[in-house]
């Protein structure tokens, strides 16, 4: 059901605007959200090539945050999407992955990077997938894909909420003009009698 906005009192309209700003502040953010976490699949996709042949047995300074418990199980956050295993074998430590997302206060270990054809990958609720680099790569596309065509899903709604909200700041500008208006003719009525 459409409403007439000129219908509306100015309480109203007030109303209608307090929560198209809500509404638009919800979809910015969301969309803000999305592109942090497209920003993140793109990282990671691209980290991806530094595992390369010519990297294998390189030495290395491993990140540990305090999400590293004491069996050598590195957790990490669903929206950062992946980078980080150690195995323990024969008494070291193997780096198997690779750190995306540096926090500002670390501790480092020495690592090796001596498999460069295998990561895994955090798929979500806490699991993981080995996968071959390649294979990795075309996850990585297929979720950045999804973000995208969300973003897009989301923009138009965006658009048509600011289009809204400014229809609705210009007919309370209207009505206001004509309060005033009228406020001034009452004040020059009685003044001239």
């Amino acid at each position: 059901m459409a409403v007439n906005l000129t219908d509306l009192s100015l309480p109203q309209l007030e109303g209608l605007k307090t929560q198209l700003d809500q509404e638009v502040e919800f979809l910015t953010s969301s969309i803000g959200q999305l592109k942090v976490v497209q920003t993140k699949y793109v990282e990671a996709k691209d980290s991806l090539n530094v595992l390369n042949k010519n990297n294998k047995g390189k030495e290395l300074l491993v990140p540990l945050t305090s999400s590293v418990s004491f069996c050598l199980h590195w957790t990490v956050s669903v929206l950062l999407c992946c980078m980080m295993c150690f195995k323990l074998r024969h008494g070291y430590l193997e780096l198997c992955m690779f750190v995306l997302d540096i926090p500002v206060t670390q501790m480092y270990v020495p690592g090796t990077l001596n498999d460069v054809e295998h990561v895994l990958v955090d798929v979500g609720t806490g699991y993981y997938v080995e996968k071959n680099v390649e294979d990795s790569k075309a996850f990585f596309k297929r979720k950045i894909d999804f973000l995208t065509k969300q973003i897009e899903k989301i923009q138009p709604a965006l658009q048509e909420k600011h289009a809204m909200k400014q229809a609705v700041i210009e007919v309370m500008n209207m009505k206001i003009q004509q309060l005033q208006q009228s406020q001034q003719a009452s004040q020059m009525g009685t003044t001239k009698a």
